[in-house]
């Protein structure tokens, strides 16, 4: 039998509760510290594709139909979305604060059209995170391509934060 040294049962159950909490923190901690250096690290190599032409053309992303002189602001499209995407993934900014910024960078053709010629978010698992989050997005391209009105907004309720 185990030697609790005069510890209540109760006061045992606690300090396992609060190691499980602790643990749990520290999970996240790890997920959170590993979310910003993937990012960091991403958008390093946007920014330096974006300073090379050489490194912007790349086909498979594009489907070959990207216009040489588009690829960077493809790439500067994508850093920002990326940007925005991983900034809700790591909590700084809520679903219906990137709902928000989404529609502002909807506003932009440019990047209403980089949505629309890449077609790496459609093979995403259906279930992820992510693929419910690019959803979202493709909704909102799609509505401005719809509306045609030259309206600066569509309205659209955000997601539940």
């Amino acid at each position: 039998m185990l030697d609790t040294g005069g510890i209540r049962p109760a006061a045992m159950a606690g300090l396992a509760i609060t190691t499980g909490a602790l643990a749990l923190a520290a999970a996240r901690l790890r997920r959170h510290m590993a979310l910003t250096e993937q990012h960091r690290l991403h958008f390093a190599l946007r920014c330096e594709a974006m300073g090379d032409e050489t490194l912007a053309a790349d086909p498979d992303i594009y489907d070959g139909e990207a216009p040489s002189a588009g690829r960077r602001q493809f790439l500067f499209a994508h850093a920002l979305h990326f940007h925005a995407l991983q900034a809700c993934r790591i909590g700084v900014m809520s679903p219906g604060e990137l709902h928000g910024h989404r529609q502002a960078m909807c506003q932009n053709p440019i990047l209403r059209e980089y949505w629309e010629i890449t077609h790496h978010h459609a093979s995403l698992c259906p279930s992820s995170e992510e693929a419910e989050m690019e959803r979202a997005l493709d909704s909102l391209v799609q509505g401005f391509r719809a509306a045609n009105t030259g309206e600066r907004w569509i309205v659209e309720h955000p997601p539940a934060d």
